[in-house]
């Protein structure tokens, strides 16, 4: 069918980026980028392999069932590079047959249950946002596939002021939540990098983590309650924020990516919204000394709310970009500080005697302010890369503080490595931007020139970096999830043991195998 760019875009159209000069130059001196591959202007769909009669069951427990191309292509693939670069391609070979926008968690369980009934694969969707597969459901075996659209589940519940809690909906995006939270003087703090798009279903889902986690926690730590639809009905768990009556089956459904039910309903630790917020930037000589900047906070304090630090190539690249930073030798740290007028201000007092005797340079508030009004567009420069011939895509993971040198230059070499090896040498950038007492997560962004197959040029690169995390002792992710693309390391992670409780837990749950097959599961 013939397509708007918008089916392998990011975002909003008004909101897309133009390559500064400085980049443009980068990207033809350093990676040798010049012939941009346009997008094909049509897209091939797949046949749609559902029965007729199974279309008429749906729609006998949903009202809205949707078999049109426009409503199949636009649920056909996530967010990865790998699926925007198929799509530019013209390949829609993982699109749904139909797709079904159940309008409560009754609709959803009864959906569920037709589709267990006629063996149809089903895959949640929410906002779309995965970058690792999660969406790449499994056709062989099944009668069809369905997207599982969760848009219709976008109410507020209820907010409990005095426990200061809400209960969203699963379908309800991220910043209609923030909407709605603001009227009553409250705020999640979830702002993470899928902010714009992401459904808080989608964050429990895939355990996401937040751009201010230092102060606010991870979604998954948010999360008090949650209502889960499946093939066999529903559960509903989460009667106090903690509870010694048996493991903790909150957890099997947080991070499990629609693969044990569909995720319906949350109910989630809220805040009041801070008076007042103040970003800084700060240079350290190097990342090894930023690094041991971000440890002593987390472990010591004070801690920020937001606090990042990138190496010397992604400041630089900032620098080069247009951000505010220092753009001579050294890496940024940004740190953000929330909470009344006269703690932020005591906490950055603190923060400025801590940093200052750890090497940092206090830069002022233009770097934070910078970051500040920037920290969504990276979606939307990934597409302005694309168009110009670029290949980029992120790498994440997480380590113990002890592990995390060795994890840096391990991931950082192999994807290096892996890309000059097929003619293609790549700038690799990489940040601190989740902190804990015992370790932290880093974040590579990989920018290189586009080969005569990009798919299959990423595929190895990654490949290259799943080997060095698994041989660092660090994990597969941090907080894009498992999907499709992480299960082979993921599972060795975990062992056979687990591999199998998860099986058995599956097999309970969604005994037809229905939900999200070929994603999570070893």
């Amino acid at each position: 069918m013939d397509v708007s760019s918008t089916a392998y875009r990011w975002g909003d159209p008004s909101r897309a980026v133009t390559l500064p000069d400085g980049v443009r130059t980068l990207l033809a001196s350093a990676l040798g980028v010049r012939e941009p591959r346009p997008p094909v202007e049509a897209i091939t769909l797949p046949p749609r392999a559902l029965p007729e009669r199974v279309v008429r069951a749906l729609r006998e427990v949903c009202a809205q069932v949707r078999t049109d191309d426009q409503a199949r292509l636009s649920h056909a693939a996530g967010m990865s590079t790998v699926d925007l670069l198929r799509l530019r391609a013209g390949d829609a070979a993982d699109a749904p047959d139909a797709v079904v926008v159940p309008a409560d968690h009754d609709e959803v369980v009864a959906v569920l249950a037709t589709c267990a009934a006629s063996r149809i694969a089903v895959v949640a969707f929410g906002g779309g946002t995965s970058v690792v597969g999660g969406l790449r459901a499994r056709r062989e075996g099944y009668t069809g596939l369905v997207a599982l659209d969760l848009a219709s589940l976008d109410r507020l519940r209820d907010v409990d002021t005095v426990s200061r809690t809400a209960t969203f909906e699963a379908g309800v995006r991220a910043p209609r939540a923030e909407e709605m939270l603001s009227e009553r003087g409250f705020t999640l703090g979830h702002f993470p990098q899928s902010f714009e798009r992401a459904t808080l279903g989608g964050f429990a889902a895939t355990r996401s983590s937040g751009q201010a986690s230092a102060g606010y926690g991870r979604f998954d730590q948010m999360v008090v309650g949650i209502r889960v639809a499946t093939p066999g009905g529903g559960l509903h768990l989460g009667r106090a924020p903690h509870s010694a009556a048996g493991p903790d089956l909150r957890q099997l459904f947080l991070g499990s990516e629609g693969a044990f039910g569909v995720i319906t309903e949350v109910t989630v630790q809220i805040r009041p919204t801070p008076p007042a917020r103040r970003y800084l930037g700060w240079r350290f000589p190097d990342f090894p000394a930023a690094t041991e900047a971000a440890r002593v906070l987390a472990q010591d304090g004070p801690l920020p709310a937001v606090l990042r630090c990138s190496d010397e190539i992604e400041t630089t690249i900032g620098a080069v970009s247009g951000g505010s930073g220092p753009s001579d030798d050294g890496c940024l740290m940004i740190t953000g500080i929330e909470g009344t007028d006269d703690e932020v201000t005591a906490t950055e007092s603190a923060l400025t005697d801590r940093l200052t005797g750890l090497g940092g340079q206090a830069l002022g508030a233009g770097p934070g302010q910078a970051w500040l009004h920037g920290r969504f567009t990276a979606p939307y420069l990934r597409d302005a890369l694309l168009d110009a011939g670029a290949l980029v895509e992120t790498v994440e993971t997480a380590a113990f503080w002890s592990a995390l040198p060795t994890t840096y230059t391990a991931v950082r070499d192999a994807l290096a490595t892996s890309l000059a090896e097929l003619g293609t040498p790549p700038l690799v950038l990489c940040h601190i931007s989740h902190v804990y007492p015992s370790g932290a997560s880093l974040y590579f962004t990989v920018v290189a020139a586009q080969g005569p197959d990009p798919v299959a040029q990423w595929q190895v690169a990654k490949a290259a970096a799943g080997d060095a995390i698994a041989a660092a002792g660090a994990t597969i992710s941090h907080h894009h999830g498992v999907g499709r693309d992480h299960i082979q390391w993921y599972g060795a992670e975990i062992g056979t043991a687990a591999t199998a409780v998860l099986r058995a837990v599956k097999h309970a749950l969604d005994p037809q195998g229905v939900l999200n097959p070929g994603v999570l599961l070893p």
